[in-house]
């Protein structure tokens, strides 16, 4: 999903979203496992908000995106803030940015865009090669139980005066799988034009993720849910909302 149409609408579609407590979550993460991190890719970034807050808290930050209006819209929030961040358009499927980095980071289930068995091991090993040594991997995906019974076969929405959608999820053939059908309503003028955007997720088991991530080289894998870092089992990150994964090399 490329995303350039939704990008001049983005900020204010996630406007709620927890952009702090990713920040929070990651600092704390890295200040227990790998506390001398100082170079940081964000994998997936959007328009910059999280990478921009990431960078308030010291770290030296890269921003990878496949949307060339979101990687615009990213560069001039971080103008607007003078804050030197490097913009790179890529896919996280072909990554290979030329250097290492201390820590990567994929959030807001960037990785569930990422929807076959291949094409997630190649992301991974991708990911892999470009952390330094004992490099830190951290992404989020949506835990199986909140893609089926939340999300699936729901409709959400929201109006405002001068933007609204209407989202509706359907279900795909495999359990995880998701296709999101969206329609965006923004002012212009007198009048309200529309277009319609079409994503596809996929969340698999976590002892799924973790069989994958360690057939590509990373030594420790941990787990924890919604925000909190404290260690779970597979089992229970399926039961929870937002599964967090924590890998080293």
């Amino acid at each position: 999903m490329v995303y350039n149409k939704m990008a001049t609408v983005y900020d204010r579609f996630m406007d709620s979203a927890p952009y702090a407590q990713w920040a929070s979550f990651t600092k704390e993460v890295l200040d227990q496992i790998k506390p001398d991190a100082k170079t940081v890719i964000d994998l997936g970034c959007g328009t910059g908000t999280l990478t921009l807050r990431l960078a308030a808290e010291g770290y030296q930050m890269t921003g990878v995106d496949f949307a060339s209006d979101m990687l615009s819209i990213a560069a001039q929030h971080a103008a607007e803030e003078g804050t030197q961040i490097q913009w790179l358009q890529q896919d996280l499927t072909t990554l290979d940015v030329g250097k290492t980095f201390d820590v990567a980071v994929s959030y807001c289930d960037v990785i569930n865009y990422i929807t076959t068995e291949s094409d997630i091991k190649s992301v991974f090993k991708n990911v892999y090669e470009t952390l330094t040594d004992s490099g830190v991997f951290i992404f989020d995906v949506h835990a199986i139980s909140y893609a089926e019974n939340v999300l699936t076969d729901n409709l959400f929405s929201e109006i405002d005066e001068d933007m609204g959608y209407v989202w509706f999820c359907e279900p795909g053939e495999h359990i995880g799988e998701m296709h999101h059908d969206m329609t965006f309503f923004v002012k212009d003028k007198e009048q309200y034009d529309r277009f319609d955007e079409q994503h596809h997720q996929r969340t698999f088991p976590t002892a799924t993720y973790l069989t994958w991530l360690k057939g590509v080289g990373f030594d420790s894998v941990t787990i924890c849910a919604d925000f909190n870092p404290t260690m779970i089992t597979a089992e229970q990150a399926d039961e929870s909302e937002r599964v967090f994964i924590i890998c080293k090399k």
